[in-house]
């Protein structure tokens, strides 16, 4: 079991811009002080929810202050970019970190982000395919011409070429994929792609997607070693605290108030009627579906969670109070509380 970091660089209420970002890079510096596994980073365009724009820029500079830290993208939207920009700069950090950065990367939604940058609605409704199988061309390849439906061009070299760099082995940086519904798990499943669950999803919703994910894979001819063992992650939100009830407030206190924020500045790029949470009540969904008590508590919903859906990699929200003093505090906790507790499973 690996346990990481979830950096969404998020914007409460009475705060600037500057605050979350900061915030996000002292996570990543205390996650690597305190023993944690890895981060990983969110991209949002335009909204309060996350103010990173560019999860691998951010990936870049946390990779610079880190030196054993992996550091992901959960994830960068691959109908906001072009697939050939996004594999270099994937094959950049691969290359030049030693290994250590994952690709991760989803669909986004259908937000004026796709007006914005060019791509339009088709991008996001059905090219998502063609992108992703470029770009994993891309990153395993030495040349690579593309005559798709979205993308054409001419065979070009690929540099730098991240396996033969790297570790000659063909494979490149790591490649997940955000999956939200059975038909993104068989596109990942298909391809032997791990998968990004997210935090929205509880323990029976997400065995139930990691067991398509093998049915599928299964189907396809992947290895059943490689299917039992792919490194699925679970998304998720960890608060600790002396008392579960205090660790709930917290996040009752601050989370309410970023979602509502966060979440009522999306604006869809065709006026379609989108589903909105209430604040609150998915506040309280995330604490009684995720590690949110005392770190006792916290390594048995992990511990669970694992069991019960074979998911051995966590990335797990630790900035929920808002508060970078806290936040320190939550992430050495996990470190020095909740890792020792799940034994030689970490």
């Amino acid at each position: 079991m690996r346990v990481g970091a979830f950096v969404l660089a998020a914007q409460f209420p009475g705060q600037g811009q500057g605050e979350p970002l900061h915030r996000a890079v002292r996570t990543a510096e205390v996650a690597e002080e305190a023993g944690l596994d890895s981060v990983w980073l969110a991209e949002h365009h335009f909204v309060p929810y996350g103010v990173c724009p560019s999860a691998v820029t951010l990936a870049a500079l946390l990779l610079g202050r880190s030196r054993r830290l992996r550091v992901g993208t959960a994830v960068s939207v691959l109908p906001s970019t072009h697939p050939v920009a996004l594999g270099e700069q994937a094959a950049l950090l691969h290359v030049a970190s030693g290994g250590r950065f994952t690709l991760g990367v989803g669909r986004g939604g259908p937000w004026v982000d796709l007006e914005v940058f060019g791509s339009g609605l088709e991008a996001y409704e059905s090219g998502f395919p063609e992108d992703l199988d470029l770009l994993r061309r891309w990153l395993t390849e030495p040349r690579v011409a593309a005559a798709g439906e979205r993308h054409g061009f001419r065979e070009v070299a690929v540099v730098p070429r991240p396996a033969e760099a790297l570790d000659g082995d063909g494979t490149g940086p790591e490649v997940i994929v955000a999956c939200t519904s059975p038909a993104s798990v068989r596109l990942a499943a298909e391809r032997g792609l791990p998968m990004l669950l997210g935090m929205h999803c509880g323990d029976e919703e997400k065995a139930e997607m990691v067991a398509l994910w093998r049915r599928t894979a299964l189907a396809e001819g992947h290895a059943r070693e490689f299917v039992r063992t792919a490194g699925h992650v679970s998304a998720g939100v960890c608060q600790l605290a002396d008392r579960t009830a205090d660790a709930r407030e917290a996040l009752l206190k601050s989370m309410p108030g970023w979602l509502k924020q966060g979440l009522d500045a999306h604006v869809t790029v065709d006026g379609r009627e989108r589903a909105r949470r209430d604040p609150v009540a998915y506040t309280e969904l995330l604490c009684d579906l995720h590690p949110v008590g005392t770190p006792g508590l916290a390594a048995d919903r992990l511990a669970a969670t694992s069991e019960r859906t074979g998911i051995t990699r966590f990335a797990l929200l630790t900035e929920g109070s808002g508060d970078l003093a806290a936040t320190e505090e939550n992430l050495r906790r996990i470190g020095a509380e909740v890792l020792p507790r799940l034994g030689g499973d970490v």
